[in-house]
């Protein structure tokens, strides 16, 4: 079977940067499915910006390898969704093209950066969509939206043809609306890509399992503590409850590395943000610069006009930071950090199997509501740590406050996401039985 899939989506919440009003599909184990990608991941023949006017007009020759795994299958492309640009950002409203809105609230945010694709799951438009994860970028809209999210292990999915932020802690990952979807996503993308040199060959096949009796789940008291709004850790917590009604047990774990997180997570991933971004210089991607002027004038022109205030100040910091005289001070420090913190959870996870939490410590804010850098970096609080410990996370909805959705989040092992879709499912079987 083959053919082409007609999408017209009634994009209210602003979910989408480009459509594909007719995708092609062929046979495959999804297809003709509708997948929505993140506009950060390459797409041959389709306009891919990163939701910056830098790329406003840039067509991949070459499709990401997710994308050719997507495709094999059957896969119909519809569109790419809007984002935080180049993934900065915890609310999708940096894109230059305008915020998305949550279909829970629209007065709300949709979370970030891949607020689109979380959005256009949550408003019915696709049954899958692809984010992308730096420090939560994938599991904070899903808990948001109340969907669901998977931040893979670090090298289980392939990055090439992403459009990179930060290489050492970014994942490309699945979002749908139940568990069973994202691990059906995940057999398809966590396949073995050499052009991928952080990658490893660990493919991901699983049917998830309801089963979890015996499962030890860490708790750990940094995950429920200042900042965090006691009605969502009541909620989590009323989750966890539910994973010991099927057979699972509780242990205290302890994270003490977790003050040193959002810090470390900072300095690295603007750090590597300076790196990356250089490329943008209006002569290899960006608007042409004018070649009368100074290459130093016309490369700081080009970047002032076309990148967003957040991508400038977060080039900025990174630029401070590895500078000479400050990397030490700053950037080695960090790595240090990020090596305590990946210790503590290899430890707390010798305890348990799963480490579970809140994923975000509020629900989604309104529009407009955060306005300083501090406030929203906050908000990152319980998410980064996965991603500077390279460990799967997974968010999954597990009730309201006020009417909007709380996630609950699985963290385990490295190379261990089928656990921790496993746990994720059983919570979902019974919450929906």
């Amino acid at each position: 079977m083959a053919g082409t899939l007609d999408f017209s989506p009634d994009d209210r919440c602003n979910a989408f940067i480009t459509t594909c009003r007719e995708a092609r599909f062929s046979d495959g184990a999804l297809a003709g499915v509708a997948v929505a990608v993140k506009d950060n991941i390459s797409t041959a023949g389709i306009r891919t910006t990163c939701a910056s006017r830098i790329l406003e007009g840039y067509v991949p020759p070459y499709d990401a390898h997710v994308i050719e795994l997507l495709r094999k299958e059957g896969a119909a492309i519809v569109g790419k969704t809007n984002m935080d640009e180049f993934g900065m950002g915890s609310t999708t409203e940096t894109s230059a093209f305008g915020p998305t809105r949550n279909p829970a609230d629209p007065t709300r945010v949709p979370g970030g950066s891949s607020g689109g694709s979380a959005a256009a799951l949550a408003a019915g438009l696709v049954p899958m969509a692809l984010g992308t994860d730096t420090g939560g970028s994938i599991r904070c809209p899903a808990a948001f939206c109340g969907v669901v999210g998977l931040k893979p292990t670090y090298g289980r999915v392939s990055r090439y043809g992403l459009i990179a932020y930060a290489n050492s802690l970014e994942q490309i990952g699945p979002m749908a609306r139940t568990v069973e979807d994202v691990s059906r996503l995940m057999s398809v993308i966590a396949k073995y890509d050499p052009r991928d040199s952080t990658m490893l060959d660990r493919p991901y096949d699983h049917r998830p399992s309801a089963d979890i009796a015996g499962l030890r789940v860490g708790v750990p008291e940094e995950y429920f503590g200042e900042g965090v709004d006691p009605r969502v850790a009541e909620t989590v917590r009323d989750a966890i409850g539910v994973l010991e009604e099927l057979g699972a047990s509780t242990v205290p774990v302890s994270i003490p590395g977790m003050r040193y997180a959002l810090a470390a997570y900072y300095v690295i991933c603007t750090g590597e943000a300076s790196s990356n971004l250089a490329r943008f210089d209006g002569v290899r991607y960006g608007p042409a610069v004018d070649i009368r002027k100074s290459w130093h004038d016309a490369y700081q022109e080009i970047r002032q006009a076309n990148f967003g205030a957040e991508v400038r100040r977060r080039v900025m910091l990174g630029t401070f930071a590895l500078s000479a005289g400050y990397a030490g001070r700053y950037y080695a420090k960090a790595l240090g950090a990020r090596q305590k913190i990946r210790q503590d959870f290899e430890r707390a996870l010798r305890d348990a199997d799963v480490i579970a939490g809140p994923t975000m410590p509020t629900v989604a804010f309104r529009l407009g509501e955060k306005t300083d850098p501090l406030s929203l970096y906050l908000a990152d609080i319980l998410t980064a740590p996965a991603n500077l410990a390279g460990i799967p996370a997974i968010s999954v909805p597990c009730g309201r406050v006020d009417g909007l959705p709380v996630g609950f989040q699985l963290m385990g092992r490295q190379f261990e996401d089928e656990r921790v879709v496993d746990a994720a499912y059983a919570y979902e079987q019974e919450v929906r039985a």
